[in-house]
């Protein structure tokens, strides 16, 4: 692969996930401060990216793999993106607000396939060319966070109550049309399947990968990645909200430490998944998820604050050890014919229905512990998605059978 195109890719995932990073942590706290919404309503709003999930393989079946190149499509998408997101920033009350965030994450959501789409059709080899583009997809989250919370303080709360947070989604709308505009720029990437007639709906959405269900471990694994999807939930909708409600500063950038934490464990992943295998390195990112409920459950902004930040920076250890080995544990499953559908039917058992199941029940508990309108009983919020999360994990360690899989460098 070239330089110069090494560049553009780099650059392209830099903006996608700097885009993403920019608001939805930050939604958390926006929210309830500023639009003065209920757990419900919260949940709600995070709920338009499961929504978004369950959409994007229809835009991507239906339309980017049949009729449009991929980089016009992401073009397309992003400008739509910085219209609604300019929106957001204008909106006055929930009602306004839930409009504009849905029609934003059906568009956005689409875009994450398409920009590994545009980046794969340059690689030669993607094993070794794919992850030195896609970690600034990781560094453009956590600069976000940085530019948040470090250089404008956004996320202060002298800037919080005065509204200042809606300044998130004015730069994310700037940040959205550049990438809109330059995608344009990008290499050519035609559709896969242009003038192909005889697809069916089952072929477009990946469901002949419903199949792999009927091998008991796959099965076990697609159950216990819809149930861990629900204790992970409390963490992406409510975890900001928690922290500036206890008085930690600069809330956006002190969570950038769990996406620094992802790239360290990314790294070392490898040799995790060869050492343990693919069972015990599941069962530790679950319980994982346990021990960080356990630290946000009994930590504080005083002399506790350490098990908040430790409680962060598990992160990575959640995030990969969980969804990466799942990903390589799917395409060792899957037969060529159904890599691709294989992985969509993951991303919509997690992103799509664990994830939607989870913000719905993570936003009617915190209104269960809602003390008034901006405080909560947080210790009795994080023991729930603990407890939850160490019962999976217990599940998948009794029913998971042991499977030797290959990890593919």
């Amino acid at each position: 692969m070239k330089t110069g195109t090494s560049i553009q890719l780099s650059l392209m995932m830099f903006l996608e996930f700097f885009i993403w990073g920019g608001w939805f942590v930050t939604m958390g706290i926006y929210l309830p401060n500023t639009l003065k919404s209920s757990g419900a309503e919260i949940a709600m709003a995070y709920s338009t990216q499961s929504w978004g999930a369950i959409l994007a393989p229809f835009i991507i079946g239906l339309i980017a793999d049949r009729y449009f190149n991929a980089e016009r499509i992401l073009g397309v998408l992003h400008l739509a993106g910085a219209f609604m997101m300019y929106q957001l920033a204008n909106a006055n009350d929930f009602g306004t607000f839930f409009p504009y965030v849905l029609g934003y994450m059906i568009v956005y959501m689409p875009t994450l396939a398409l920009v590994n789409s545009v980046a794969f059709n340059q690689m030669e080899d993607p094993s070794k060319n794919f992850p030195r583009v896609r970690v600034f997809g990781t560094v453009g989250w956590i600069v976000a966070g940085l530019v948040i919370s470090y250089i404008f303080q956004w996320d202060s709360e002298a800037n919080v109550s005065g509204g200042m947070l809606k300044n998130t989604f004015l730069m994310t709308a700037v940040a959205s049309g550049i990438l809109g505009i330059f995608s344009f720029t990008l290499p050519k990437t035609p559709p896969k399947l242009k003038g192909q007639k005889d697809m069916s709906l089952a072929d477009i959405l990946g469901l002949d990968a419903l199949k792999l269900l009927k091998d008991r471990n796959f099965l076990v694994f697609f159950i216990a990645s819809i149930l861990i999807c629900i204790p992970l939930s409390f963490y992406y909708q409510h975890a900001g909200q928690f922290l500036g409600e206890l008085g930690v500063s600069n809330v956006a950038g002190k969570m950038t430490i769990g996406q620094a934490s992802e790239v360290v464990f990314m790294l070392l992943l490898p040799w995790f998944f060869t050492r343990f295998g693919f069972k015990n390195t599941m069962i530790l990112g679950m319980l994982a998820w346990s021990l960080r409920y356990l630290l946000f459950a009994y930590g504080n902004a005083g002399e506790l604050a350490f098990m908040l930040l430790m409680g962060i920076a598990l992160h990575g250890i959640c995030y990969d050890f969980f969804f990466v080995s799942g990903q390589i544990y799917t395409d060792s499953k899957a037969g060529d014919k159904y890599k691709s559908a294989a992985q969509g039917l993951i991303t919509l058992a997690t992103y799509g229905l664990g994830m939607l199941i989870g913000f719905w029940v993570a936003g009617q508990i915190t209104d269960i512990y809602a003390l008034t309108e901006n405080s909560h009983e947080w210790k009795n919020v994080w023991r729930i998605p603990g407890v939850f999360a160490f019962a999976v994990a217990v599940l998948f360690a009794l029913l998971f059978k042991n499977e030797k899989i290959e990890y593919k460098k």
